[in-house]
This record gives structure tokens, C-alpha cells and sequence, in this order.
């Protein structure tokens, strides 16, 4: 199994969950887990995804979701597991 870590940050406005969700769900990506939160108006999503059967790549994928992110006024990001925990390493 490929894992990847999606982070989603921004204004809290309905459908977030939702939009990002189908578009995983179109892409043959499965979510394992998710937290959410919203601090006063600051939305906060953790996923941790399975990217192993993606349709059209992985960094189609990630390309994607930004894309949505900027089009809902979010920041939206997905990297490959290992690639998130090498980066927050202690």
C-alpha cells in the first residue's frame, strides 16, 4: 500500500470535506483516516490516504487538489507519507 498525507487549511466554508473527498473518490484514492477541526473560522484537515491505485498519477492528484484548494480559497497539499515524515523528523 502507497500512503500519502493530504493537509487542508484555510476558511471554513460548507462542502470542504465533501469537495475534497470526491475528488479522492474519483481518483480511486481511499481515505484511511481523517481529523478535522475548526478553530474559530480556521478550517484544519489531516488525511492519511491510500495512492496506490490513483488513476491518472499521483502528482496529476496532487496537482488537482491544489487546484481545488485555490478555487475554494484553501491551501491543499498531498505528499507521500515517508516524504511528510522525513520532513518532521524529531
Amino acid at each position: 500500500m502507497i500512503k500519502a498525507v493530504l493537509t487542508v487549511i484555510g476558511k471554513d466554508r460548507v462542502g470542504i470535506i465533501a469537495a475534497v473527498s470526491k475528488m479522492l473518490a474519483e481518483a480511486e484514492s481511499n481515505i484511511l483516516d481523517i481529523s478535522q477541526t475548526t478553530m474559530d473560522e480556521i478550517f484544519t484537515m489531516t488525511m492519511l490516504v491510500d495512492v496506490t491505485s490513483v488513476t491518472g498519477g499521483f502528482a496529476a492528484l496532487a496537482e488537482n487538489l491544489a487546484t481545488l484548494g485555490d478555487q475554494m480559497g484553501l491551501r491543499i497539499r498531498l505528499q507521500h507519507v515517508d516524504i511528510f515524515n522525513a520532513m518532521h523528523k524529531i
